[in-house]
């Protein structure tokens, strides 16, 4: 399985760092590779990849074109090419990608959308 994933990143390939002693509350836009290791709450909207460490708190919602998380999120996210969750991982919240890996070990609560539909409300 954790032949799907991709290789640990080399932090030096990564434009942008949000260290682990960052906690930074906003709206988050980028266009190059970033990496949070640290806290943030709010909004984050990429037009590149998203890479999150370990020991990151995020609480937000995310669009990414890709996603790679072996820290804690809280919050829906969207990917357009992938979500990637290592064995480290904690999301709570919905997700919606056309493509998602989740190693062993990873812990996940919500609602999985791959197919880009609309979620479906009970008739109730």
């Amino acid at each position: 399985m954790s032949d799907a994933l991709k290789k640990r990143i080399d932090e030096d390939e990564i434009d942008t760092i949000l260290a682990e002693d960052i906690d930074f509350t906003g709206e988050l836009k980028f266009k190059a590779p970033l990496m949070i290791k640290g806290k943030f709450k709010g909004e984050i909207k990429a037009s590149n990849d998203l890479y999150i460490g370990e020991n990151a708190d995020i609480e937000a919602k995310i669009d990414a074109d890709m996603i790679s998380s072996r820290g804690k999120i809280k919050g829906n996210i969207s990917a357009k090419k992938r979500i990637e969750l290592f064995s480290t991982a904690k999301v709570e919240g919905d997700i919606t990608c056309p493509d998602l890996v989740i190693e062993s070990g990873a812990k996940y609560d919500g609602y999985c959308n791959m197919v880009g539909e609309p979620r479906k409300k009970n008739a109730n």
